[in-house]
């Protein structure tokens, strides 16, 4: 039976000295990374090592972690679980959901939450090992069934978050979080299942072999099931974790986390063919992804850059496990795997090895800590975190706030949270720990801000409010532009032009962000002035011009008749006139929101009848400003309002 326990063919443990120490490096390759990237990490920033940034570490790694530890009985058995992004957002928005739509007791609300991951992994299993499908469709259609379920039951908004339930996101005497506690335990639990239990080991011989568990005896169909089972389950518990440090379910929650999770294991030392896996690298795995983003916001790298040295790391963590087996080190059975390395004495001089091993990373950490003490400096610093950086509208809020730190001297370091609200969070906790001057944020989510910027709050930094406003936290200032005035702008702009009769569709942002929900609503309060209007269909198109033509293209296959488009942002109007060619701006007026440079060129050319300009870099410059005067204690106004104007061919001369 296969296990993740390594040990050398050579009998490495008499032997100290270089030797011993290459070979305890060799047989834990994926600490040894970890290692590397904290010491690195505390050389290039003196802000990385401290408690309050350490402890960013473990609660930015938690929901990872819980994810990855579900995972790992999955790819133990030479299986994948590509849908426990989704699986965690489904399970915290039933579980909001239930507490206060449905007024289902909070204590029943989370026993569904947790059902209802257990019921996806279930489904899962049962269509890998009775319906016979490839783990990887199996789990990519569940990935799309359950973030499609979560849109439907919240109606693409967020869901407030029990009160009860949210101290999950808390922390314990006002230091240790909570999430890294759970995520302890679930560790733990991970480690019992897979090292103490009938059903771990079982999930080693399946990985190993799977014919040759079958012929053995075990129920290899129903172990499957279990697995995959187990997989939702801690999908669930990471998806309640995540709501909680949100204070609300996002339905868009956990995009993309089932990758990391992946890469977690397999950083880990798990491997893809089965039979290999622990939970301890898993952690260890999280742990790495953790410091990798905490590290190089520190540094204020790119966040573009980020997923290029993110990619490069995984590569040589999974380089290095290669060349630690070439090494000699093999897989050995589950018996011997109490009994590797020559018994009691083998055992005895390996806990040697590993406590010499940490006394030295100790002494070089504390040595780099006391290196680079004050090393923060007193210069005005402000961090910027920006909803995405994948629209050109984001792109000049950027470059507003940029000219105007340059102007003033000040050191602004901006993030890109990838419409994601829980990296968001991350980037506040670590502006926070940095002792930033101010802290701005354009927020994913109006909602899922709130405790990430009262925990700056309490810190005594102010935080500027750009775009979009923050509930439930106190902000120096919002300096925005109205989305709600400027959709009813917009939508009036557009009945006029029709004359006051016509049917129109609507391309919407993406769902259960705030600058889409205002502005649809903003539109739908302006179109209901205007009876002879019809709005024949809404469809989202997550802010994206390709998804904005896709979108149009599939509209008018059922609404050819329509004669007037809306659009929440400019890049899907822009895809919308893709879609309807000649037809734009002769026959179908199209109205966008932003405008940006290539919707100002096509309002100019005829093709995009208006724009509403919020005017950004503008708006970048202003949040700037805002925060050099609110770190300096000055007295700022609560609301700086940005002018919002319908920008036609009649006047976009003069607004270029």
């Amino acid at each position: 039976m296969a296990t993740d326990t390594l040990k050398s063919e050579k009998n490495t443990t008499g032997g100290g000295g270089a030797p011993g120490l290459r070979r305890l490096l060799l047989d834990n390759g994926a600490l040894s990374a970890l290692v590397v990237l904290v010491v690195a990490m505390s050389l290039l920033s003196g802000d990385f090592l401290t408690t309050q940034n350490l402890l960013n570490v473990g609660v930015q790694a938690a929901v990872t972690a819980i994810l990855a530890f579900g995972v790992t009985f999955v790819i133990v058995t030479a299986g994948i679980d590509l849908s426990v992004g989704s699986v965690a957002a489904l399970s915290a928005t039933v579980l909001a959901w239930s507490a206060t739509s449905a007024g289902v007791p909070v204590w029943l609300a989370v026993v569904l939450a947790v059902a209802t991951g257990i019921a996806c992994g279930f489904v899962n299993g049962a269509l890998v090992s009775y319906g016979k499908l490839p783990p990887f469709i199996a789990t990519l259609a569940m990935l799309s069934v359950g973030r499609g379920l979560s849109l439907v039951i919240s109606q693409g908004s967020p869901i407030a978050f029990p009160s009860s339930v949210s101290r999950l996101g808390d922390t314990l005497g006002g230091w240790l979080p909570v999430p890294v506690l759970v995520m302890i335990v679930m560790g733990l639990v991970t480690a019992v299942v897979l090292g103490r239990t009938y059903l771990g080991r079982s999930m080693y011989a399946i990985g190993g072999n799977e014919e040759a568990a079958r012929l053995s005896g075990l129920r290899v169909k129903r172990q499957k099931v279990a697995v995959y089972a187990l997989s939702g389950l801690f999908a669930a518990v990471a998806g309640i974790v995540l709501a909680s440090r949100l204070a609300s379910a996002q339905p868009q929650a956990a995009q993309g986390y089932e990758l990391d999770a992946i890469a977690a294991v397999v950083i880990g030392g798990a491997s893809l063919s089965g039979g290999v896996g622990k939970a301890s690298g898993t952690l260890i795995g999280a742990l790495i992804l953790a410091v990798l983003r905490n590290g190089l916001n520190l540094l204020s790298v790119s966040a573009f850059w980020q997923q290029v040295v993110i990619g490069v790391v995984i590569a040589l963590a999974v380089l290095l496990d290669t060349v630690r087996r070439r090494a000699g080190a093999t897989p050995v059975s589950g018996g011997a795997a109490g009994t590797g390395g020559g018994g009691a004495g083998g055992r005895k001089a390996q806990a040697v090895k590993y406590t010499v091993a940490a006394v030295l990373v100790a002494a070089v950490i504390g040595g780099v800590s006391l290196w680079n003490s004050g090393s923060s400096g007193g210069a005005t610093k402000l961090g910027m975190s920006v909803s995405t950086l994948n629209n050109p509208f984001f792109v000049q809020l950027k470059a507003g706030a940029q000219a105007e730190a340059k102007a003033k001297g000040v050191d602004l370091t901006v993030t890109d949270a990838q419409n994601d609200a829980s990296q968001q969070a991350n980037q506040i906790q670590n502006f926070t720990s940095e002792s930033m001057s101010s802290v701005i944020i354009n927020p994913v989510d109006s909602d899922a801000a709130g405790p990430s910027v009262r925990a700056a709050n309490k810190a005594d930094i102010p935080v500027i409010a750009a775009d979009r406003g923050v509930n439930k936290a106190e902000v120096a200032t919002l300096v925005a532009s109205d989305n709600v005035a400027g959709g009813e702008q917009a939508a009036r702009t557009l009945a006029e032009k029709l004359g006051g009769k016509g049917r129109i569709v609507v391309l919407q942002g993406t769902a259960g962000t705030s600058a889409s929900r205002e502005r649809g609503a903003g539109f739908a309060r302006g179109i209901k002035a205007f009876p002879g209007i019809e709005v024949v269909a809404k469809q989202p198109a997550d802010f994206d011009r390709t998804k904005g033509l896709d979108v149009m293209t599939n509209m008018l296959q059922a609404n050819g008749d329509v004669n007037g488009v809306f659009a929440e942002n400019d890049e899907m109007a822009l895809g919308a006139i893709k879609a309807l060619g000649a037809r734009a701006g002769s026959s179908i007026p199209v109205v966008g929101f932003d405008g940006t440079p290539d919707g100002l060129k096509a309002v100019e050319a005829g093709t995009l009848y208006a724009s509403v300009a919020q005017q950004p870099r503008e708006l970048g410059r202003l949040a700037v400003r805002n925060a050099i005067e609110a770190a300096e204690g000055k007295k700022i106004d609560t609301t700086v309002k940005v002018p919002v104007k319908v920008v036609t061919a009649r006047n976009v001369a003069d607004f270029s």
